[in-house]
């Protein structure tokens, strides 16, 4: 057994409750709908209010229509616009999830994870994107606790809002705690919860991005077939021993 596998071990074995990010560990949901259709719906919608000051340069051109919506947000809290724009984003999400990508080994680890350990999603996507696709791939029942984005934008992670949630409606003890992500705002926000955390990389950006935000290199994988095979009770992907 390596020395990597062993660390991952010693993270996962501990664990009884599970919060999962939605886009990264779960899905790419914007892979048939690319995510920069939804920024450019934000930006134009901006600049169609003249409020083009509001965005820098690298905002503008972001590919990620958090990044935009964000912006707005902390210019204008609360404002019509803001409001606006986080509709608009549900309605892409919403509109992205029948060609969303599911993650490599995913689905299995989910299943095979579930019966030995309780599950909440946590996420800045909209929940009523985030119930849509786990029903789509036939994962409703292990996801009992689906928290995301409301129109309180504060509320989003880095902030551990959605985490505690989560923890108090499952009476989860953080010590056997565990947040899968793949944004250091997931790290921080389950810093912020208390609980540990285990990093999804699926590239070097990723992992890179992790690493810069403290994330152990122990606890970051490049595929979740490396949790299969260290769960408790389950050997190589996720077969009884």
């Amino acid at each position: 057994m390596t020395v990597e596998t062993e660390t991952l071990r010693e993270l996962i074995t501990p664990v009884r409750f599970v919060l999962w990010d939605l886009d990264g560990p779960i899905c790419r949901l914007f892979a048939g709908l690319p995510a920069r259709t939804a920024a450019r719906e934000l930006v134009e919608l901006i600049e169609a209010r003249g409020l083009n000051g509001v965005l820098t340069d690298e905002q503008r051109a972001a590919v990620d229509p958090h990044v935009q919506l964000l912006a707005v947000h902390r210019r204008h809290p609360g404002s019509d616009l803001a409001l606006e724009m986080e509709k608009r984003l549900t309605r892409h999400e919403l509109n992205a999830v029948p060609t969303a990508y599911p993650t490599a080994y995913a689905d299995p680890l989910i299943r095979t994870w579930s019966t030995l350990a309780r599950f909440a999603l946590t996420t800045n996507n909209s929940p009523l994107a985030a119930a849509r696709y786990i029903e789509s791939r036939g994962l409703t029942g292990c996801f009992p606790y689906i928290y995301g984005r409301t129109q309180d934008l504060d509320l989003m992670k880095p902030n551990p809002h959605t985490l505690r949630q989560a923890l108090n409606a499952m009476g989860a003890d953080p010590t056997c705690t565990l947040m899968i992500g793949d944004a250091p705002t997931d790290f921080e926000a389950a810093e912020k919860a208390g609980i540990s955390f285990l990093g999804y990389a699926r590239n070097e950006k990723k992992r890179e991005e992790l690493m810069k935000a403290r994330v152990r290199p122990g606890h970051i994988v490049n595929s979740l077939a490396r949790v299969i095979e260290v769960l408790p009770q389950y050997g190589p992907l996720g077969v009884a021993n």
